[in-house]
C-alpha cells in the first residue's frame, strides 16, 4: 500500500527549491509550485545550484511528490494567433523547466475559447500541445495534467468529457492526464458530497477519461454552492464542499498513491493555514498508517 501523498502549494520565493522546506515544515509528503513567476510570460535561466539542491533535498525533506503549475497568463484555446502563439512558447518553457527539476507532472488550465466555440477551442488546445510535443521530444517523460475547470465565461475544460475530447485529440496520449480539484468540481455541477454522489462523479470520470488518468488532485474548499460556475477557493471545511466531500475522496483506496494538494488562500505574510488545513484532512482518514508520519495522530 503506497499510502496518501497530501501537501500544498508553495512559495518559491529565494528558489524553487526552498518550497522544500515549506513543504517539509507542514509535515506534508508533496508540494506544488509555480516554477517562475506567474504574472509573467518569461522567467529567470535556471540556476543549476538551485537544481542540485532540490534533488538532494527532496528525499532528505521527505518530499515523495513534486507538481509544477503552468502560469495562468496561458491560453492555449486562444483563436487570436498572437497570444496563442506566445502560449505556445510559454508552455513549451514550462515543460522544459520541469524536466530540468526532474519534475513529472505539470497541471495547465486548458484555457478559453474566447468567442470560437468549445469545439474550436479543444482542437485549438490540442493542437498546441501536439505542437509542443513534437518540438520536445526529450521533455517526453513530463505529463501536462489538464485541471478540471469551474467553467467561469468561456472556459474550457469544465466537464470530464470536455477532458476526454483535449486527449483524444492529442497524438501523443502518454504525454497527457488530468488534475481534479474539488472545488472547481463542486462549481462544475459535481456534486460528490454525498456517498452516491462521489460514486456518480467516478463512474462519469472512469467512462470519460479514465480514473488511471487522474496524476493529482486539488484539495480546496468552495465560497460558492454547487453548479455556481465561480472559482473561489476557501479552506477545509469552511465551504459549500465541507468535510464530506474530502472524507469521500481521501477513503477511497484507489486514490493511494495520487497527491491531494491545497490551494486554499495564502496571506501576504506567508500564513496560509496549510498545517492547520492538512491536519483537518487527516482527521477524516480512517486508517491512520495511510498518512503521512508527521499527520499521523500522536502515538500512532
Amino acid at each position: 500500500m503506497s499510502g496518501l501523498k497530501l501537501g500544498a502549494h508553495m512559495s518559491i520565493a529565494g528558489g524553487v527549491s526552498n518550497a522544500l522546506d515549506a513543504a517539509a515544515d507542514v509535515n506534508s509528503n508533496a508540494v506544488q509550485v509555480f516554477m517562475k513567476s506567474n504574472r509573467q510570460w518569461k522567467g529567470p535561466q535556471i540556476k543549476e545550484e538551485d537544481v542540485s539542491r532540490w534533488n538532494e533535498q527532496m528525499p532528505e525533506r521527505g518530499v515523495a511528490y513534486a507538481v509544477s503549475h503552468a502560469s495562468y497568463l496561458i491560453n492555449l484555446a486562444s483563436p487570436k494567433d498572437p497570444l496563442w502563439e506566445k502560449s505556445v512558447a510559454a508552455f513549451a518553457d514550462e515543460l522544459e523547466r520541469a524536466h530540468a527539476y526532474g519534475i513529472r507532472h505539470v497541471v495547465l488550465h486548458p484555457g478559453a475559447h474566447t468567442g470560437s466555440g468549445e469545439e474550436a477551442g479543444l482542437q485549438r488546445i490540442a493542437d498546441a500541445l501536439n505542437r509542443i510535443h513534437a518540438q520536445l521530444p526529450e521533455c517526453s517523460g513530463v505529463i501536462t495534467l489538464l485541471e478540471l475547470m469551474a467553467g467561469q465565461g468561456t472556459t474550457l475544460g469544465y466537464t470530464f468529457a470536455q477532458l476526454g475530447r483535449i486527449i483524444e485529440l492529442v497524438e501523443d496520449k502518454e504525454r497527457v492526464g488530468v488534475c481534479l480539484d474539488t472545488c472547481h468540481a463542486l462549481a462544475a455541477g459535481y456534486d460528490f458530497r454525498t456517498a452516491e454522489g462521489y460514486e456518480a462523479m467516478m463512474d462519469e470520470l472512469e467512462e470519460t477519461v479514465g480514473i488511471d488518468s487522474v496524476g493529482c488532485w486539488h484539495f480546496n474548499d468552495s465560497s460558492n454552492d454547487h453548479g455556481s460556475r465561480k472559482d473561489r477557493h476557501e479552506h477545509i471545511g469552511e465551504g459549500f464542499v465541507g468535510v464530506e466531500g474530502f472524507r469521500h475522496i481521501l477513503n477511497d483506496l484507489r486514490w493511494d498513491g495520487v497527491p491531494m494538494l491545497l490551494e486554499t488562500p495564502k496571506k501576504e505574510d506567508g500564513d496560509g493555514k496549510d498545517e492547520q488545513n492538512l491536519r483537518a484532512l487527516a482527521a477524516l482518514v480512517t486508517d491512520v498508517n495511510r498518512l503521512p508520519e508527521g499527520l499521523r495522530p500522536t502515538g500512532t
